[in-house]
């Protein structure tokens, strides 16, 4: 049975990524803070006949990541597709003119270095087996000018810039790397900005090994 890890897993688009992908047979390890509120997520997978089961761990503290996608290893077994979209929102996001680098530096260290470390963590034995899948997310400001988010976006577009340099590096491997950036306000009422209809667009990306990114939009008003 093919396996997912979801690094961010919470109850919104995360977990409709783990039910898009369990109902194509996939089993589902989650990778979040709260380990608590994972096993909820598990349990509520598990009452629709998907497997799954909850890792905690914290993006800001790399180790914890790192042994965490071991115990998945371990436990569970090779991981096939990876999908990253941690979100902190502790972290102050600053107006473009207002950015230094005090307070672009967390931002840097959560997305990109988290990213890095994850994805450092699962490449090798993909690249080994020749298959596997790693799809990253943020939000649309990686790509279109939202001078409000002006030091997360600089984070963003770094993690759009290595991102889409994998999918070229890996091009002949059997290792697909797609970047999704998202527009759109999640679950703010618009059919279209559903999670559960945002997650089908990393189905048809995992099926068609096609594109090396997607903007997904979906404008509220």
């Amino acid at each position: 049975m093919p396996l997912i890890t979801i690094i961010g897993a919470g109850p919104g688009l995360g977990l409709e990524i783990a039910r898009a992908f369990g109902q194509k047979g996939f089993e589902v390890a989650l990778v979040a803070r709260d380990q608590t509120k994972l096993d909820s997520l598990a349990q509520t997978l598990a009452g629709e006949g998907i497997h799954a089961q909850g890792f905690a761990a914290d993006i800001s503290r790399p180790a914890t990541i790192t042994k965490a996608l071991g115990s998945i290893r371990d436990t569970l077994g090779p991981i096939d597709v990876l999908e990253f979209s941690p979100a902190d929102r502790t972290l102050k996001s600053v107006d473009a003119l207002n950015v230094t680098v005090e307070n672009l530096q967390p931002q840097l260290d959560f997305y990109l270095g988290g990213a890095v470390t994850a994805i450092g963590a699962v490449l090798p034995d993909m690249v080994a087996r020749g298959t596997g899948t790693v799809l990253v997310t943020t939000g649309g400001g990686s790509l279109a000018p939202t001078p409000a988010r002006g030091n997360i976006n600089i984070a963003a577009a770094g993690l759009r810039n290595w991102t889409l340099n994998l999918n070229t590096a890996l091009a002949n491997t059997g290792v697909y790397v797609a970047f999704v950036a998202i527009t759109a306000l999640i679950g703010g009422g618009r059919p279209d900005a559903e999670p559960d209809v945002i997650a089908q667009s990393y189905v048809k990306l995992y099926d068609e090994r096609r594109d090396a990114e997607l903007h997904y939009v979906a404008y509220d008003g």
